[in-house]
C-alpha cells in the first residue's frame, strides 16, 4: 500500500491544502512564506483566481526560478509576486489583509540540505503573517523535524502556536504519529475576529 493510499486520514501536506482551500476564495490575498519548488505557490495562485493575488518567498534563486517555471507552465504568473528575501522580512513586502498563508519549513528538497529555515527567522516570520492575517484567515505551518536543526525549528514553532491568545487565534495541531523517524507535522490556526 502506498503511504499516500490514504483513503480518510490524510497525508500531511493534503491536510494542509485541505485548510487553504476552504479558507480562499477568488479575490483573495495570499503569502507562501517559502515557495521551494512552487506546489503551495501554484495552489494558493489557483484558489485566489485573476483578481487575487499571491506574495512568495524564498531566499534561494533556484527555488524561485523552479517556482517561476511552474507558475509560467500553469499560466498563473500573473496572480504571483515572488520575493528573493527571507520570509522573516514579510511586512516589508506585503500589506496587511492576507486571507491565507502557508509554511513548508525546512530544506529545499533536491536541493542544498545545509539552507534550511531556521527557528529565529521563521518565528519572526509568524510574527509577521499573524500581523497581516485578516480575521477568519488562516495560516498554515508544515513541519519538518527530522533534519539539522529541525528539531529545534519544530520546538520553537510549537511553542510560538501555544503561546498564542485563544481570544486571537485558535490553533491545532495534525500529525499522523506512529510514523519512524522524525514524522512531520501541520501546525495550523485561524485568527479570530476582534470584539468590540
Amino acid at each position: 500500500m502506498s503511504r499516500h493510499a490514504l483513503h480518510h486520514l490524510p497525508g500531511i501536506v493534503p491536510f494542509a491544502h485541505s485548510l487553504l482551500r476552504q479558507a480562499l476564495q477568488a479575490g483573495d490575498q495570499a503569502l507562501d512564506a517559502t515557495a521551494g519548488n512552487g506546489h503551495d505557490t501554484v495552489l494558493l495562485a489557483q484558489l485566489v483566481g485573476d483578481s487575487g493575488h499571491v506574495h512568495a518567498f524564498d531566499i534561494q534563486p533556484a527555488a524561485l526560478q523552479a517556482t517561476r517555471q511552474r507558475l509560467h507552465d500553469a499560466q498563473l504568473a500573473s496572480r504571483v509576486t515572488l520575493v528573493n528575501d527571507s520570509h522573516a522580512n514579510i511586512r516589508q513586502h506585503v500589506a496587511p489583509g492576507l486571507k491565507a498563508a502557508i509554511f513548508n519549513l525546512g530544506y529545499l528538497p533536491g536541493g542544498d540540505k545545509s539552507l534550511a529555515t531556521h527557528a529565529d527567522s521563521t518565528v519572526q516570520a509568524l510574527d509577521a503573517a499573524l500581523a497581516l492575517l485578516q480575521p477568519g484567515g488562516v495560516l498554515v505551518v508544515v513541519v519538518y523535524p527530522g533534519h539539522a536543526g529541525g528539531e529545534a525549528e519544530r520546538m520553537a514553532v510549537e511553542d510560538w502556536f501555544a503561546a498564542l491568545n485563544p481570544t486571537e487565534a485558535l490553533a491545532a495541531r495534525y500529525q499522523l504519529v506512529n510514523q519512524p523517524h522524525a514524522p512531520p507535522l501541520v501546525l495550523a490556526l485561524e485568527k479570530r475576529p476582534k470584539c468590540v
